[in-house]
């Protein structure tokens, strides 16, 4: 007799399977490049509220750290959209053993 039962079995891939799912979401890249842009744009954005006059006068006039944090942040949010609202889809669930064993004549 075997050792484990269908039912055991099924269960234990199923369960295998959910976990391939989150790890596959948590890992996915959207998610880390997005996290990290907007992180980063938050740092580099409170740099350019707390920049001093003689930083800005030396990039012309501009306070780059405060425009470049910007941008930062909002292509960390645009990652981050995107990820919600096309999520990773689910891995396929190979065929069956019986199916791979027949070959067609």
């Amino acid at each position: 007799m075997s050792e484990y039962s269908e039912r055991e079995v099924q269960r234990e891939v199923s369960e295998l399977e959910q976990e391939s799912t989150t790890a596959a979401r948590i890992f996915d890249l959207r998610r880390i490049i997005g996290g990290l842009f907007v992180i980063y744009g938050i740092i580099v954005m409170i740099a350019g509220f707390t920049a001093s006059d003689a930083a800005i006068r030396k990039a012309q006039g501009v306070n780059i750290n405060l425009w470049t944090g910007l941008g930062m942040l909002l292509l960390g949010l645009f990652f981050l959209a995107w990820l919600k609202l096309r999520p990773t889809a689910p891995p396929i669930a190979p065929l069956a053993d019986d199916a791979l064993d027949e070959k067609p004549e």
